[in-house]
């Protein structure tokens, strides 16, 4: 499993959280965030890549930097 953690711009709230995390379970990864900070820990095998992971985020509406 590879780990990673991404800046993500534009989280403020549960509803965010819940979106992310969600996006990233339906793609096979496992996400954990953190409001405070504005990252999200990303959980992932060797099928997805870093790119559809960002992806996944950014078609919630999010900004990952």
């Amino acid at each position: 499993m590879n780990n990673t953690t991404l800046q993500v711009k534009g989280m403020s709230c549960q509803h965010c959280v819940n979106s992310i995390e969600g996006a990233l379970k339906e793609i096979g990864a496992s996400g954990k965030v953190d409001l405070k900070n504005n990252t999200v820990d990303v959980t992932y095998d060797n099928q997805l890549t870093i790119e559809r992971i960002k992806e996944a985020i950014e078609e919630q509406g999010y900004d990952v930097l």
